[in-house]
């Protein structure tokens, strides 16, 4: 078996509820600050809820005015905005320079331009189609925010858009990692983003899956989720290629689990056998055995299927033992579910743990359901860690799963 090529994060960009960057994020996050409120967006009317984790601080222009994008969208934004900030903190400069031309680009996202395509169509009912420009619906492919990324940054390697529902970001990370070690190229910028749209919001009322509250995942209490937006993106180097230039690794990613539960549309398998299946997947392909996780970014909805889904899917893959030793945090309880924004997201998020040693809250979490497992929910307060492994789970619709596996840097 050959040497196993190590994969370096060297740099990290969120935009979400809570701030723009990692350091206002950060700040919010452990102060356990929640970033759901009122949606102005669109008109939410007729919905059950008509809340959600929206942005409030729009994108910095200043930080992606290198950028040629015509009309990006909002989605686009919100990656530019995120994949700038990685790239800079990895050292690497932008604007086509040579230190990015090999790199490639590995983003996912399922909204991508809706809302400019629901805003043209409700126009073009109004004022009639023949009005309308084709060119304001360009943005509307779920590859355009990728697109949009390697153009501004002037990544000319691989590129990858990713489009499995709440999984697409996550695996966007994994794939990256393959063809850094396909020796494809030296480095990706990797994760995704979405926004919050009108068909998205009213789909999932629709299917009842939204709480009026901000989500409280986990808890005995819940009742659905809560929506959100924003991006999560991050610099992967093959580990030399980051040393030899200077860069300091922030933490190392280790590989993934992707499996497909092949059951149902939308509900997850009920015995969690996709899930647990995408756990012990990315154990054993990262050389890890069950003990050596020290913490767990949970997919945690607040939905009552996807909730206790998971939590029997972790105790199969960790034991009875295992669930009261890791603490477990839900990010989704800060910003909302990023859809397929999200699995990129809470990446970020669990290396900044592991880079802080610090797990932020669980906002809502009160108690457990009765019967279920009795995991070690961060609620109230951040925790303070003290491991060198944490996983980031995503499951999405269509049964799509999807582990992540980190370790701090040594």
């Amino acid at each position: 078996m050959s040497e196993r090529i190590r994969i370096a994060v060297t740099g990290l960009g969120i935009i979400c509820a809570l701030g723009r960057d990692r350091h206002r994020f950060w700040s919010n996050a452990v102060e356990g600050r929640g970033g759901i409120g009122p949606v102005d967006l669109f008109d939410t009317s007729g919905c059950k809820a008509a809340i959600a984790g929206q942005v409030r601080e729009e994108p910095d222009p200043e930080r992606t005015r290198r950028g040629r994008v015509r009309r990006a969208s909002r989605t686009d934004r919100f990656c530019m905005t995120a994949a700038v900030e990685a790239v800079e903190q990895a050292g690497l400069a932008g604007g086509g320079s040579s230190s990015l031309e090999r790199f490639g680009i590995s983003l996912g996202s399922s909204t991508s331009g809706m809302p400019e395509a629901e805003r043209w169509v409700r126009e073009g009912i109004e004022r009639g189609f023949g009005r309308q420009r084709a060119s304001r619906v360009l943005r509307l492919p779920s590859s355009a925010p990728a697109d949009a990324v390697a153009e501004m940054l002037g990544a000319g390697g691989p590129r990858l858009s990713n489009m499995t529902a709440c999984t697409s970001s996550a695996l966007s990370i994994g794939q990256a990692a393959d063809l850094i070690r396909s020796a494809e190229t030296p480095g990706m910028i990797a994760g995704g983003g979405d926004t919050l749209c009108l068909m998205t919001y009213a789909g999932f009322n629709a299917l009842r899956l939204l709480d009026p509250k901000p989500c409280r995942p986990f808890d005995a209490t819940r009742q659905g989720l809560s929506l959100g937006e924003g991006a999560g993106v991050m610099v992967l180097e093959r580990w030399e290629h980051a040393v030899d230039r200077g860069a300091q690794p922030l933490a190392e990613f280790l590989d993934y689990g992707a499996t497909c539960d092949a059951h149902h549309m939308t509900a997850p398998h009920p015995d969690g056998r996709g899930a647990s299946a995408a756990m012990a997947d990315a154990l054993a392909r990262s050389g890890l055995d069950a003990g050596q996780i020290g913490h767990i970014n949970a997919h945690g909805t607040g939905t009552d299927l996807n909730d206790s889904t998971e939590a029997r899917a972790i105790r199969a893959v960790f034991g009875t033992d295992g669930v009261k030793r890791i603490p477990i945090t839900a990010s989704k309880s800060l910003f909302g579910h990023g859809l397929g924004g999200s699995g990129g997201l809470e990446a970020v998020v669990l290396v900044l743990s592991l880079i802080h040693q610090m797990a932020p809250p669980t906002l809502g979490w009160e108690s457990r359901e009765a019967g279920a497992p009795a995991l070690d929910i961060v609620a109230g307060a951040p925790r303070r860690l003290s491991c060198t492994y944490g996983m980031s789970n995503s499951f999405g619709f269509g049964g799509a799963n999807c582990s992540l596996i980190f370790r701090t840097a040594p």
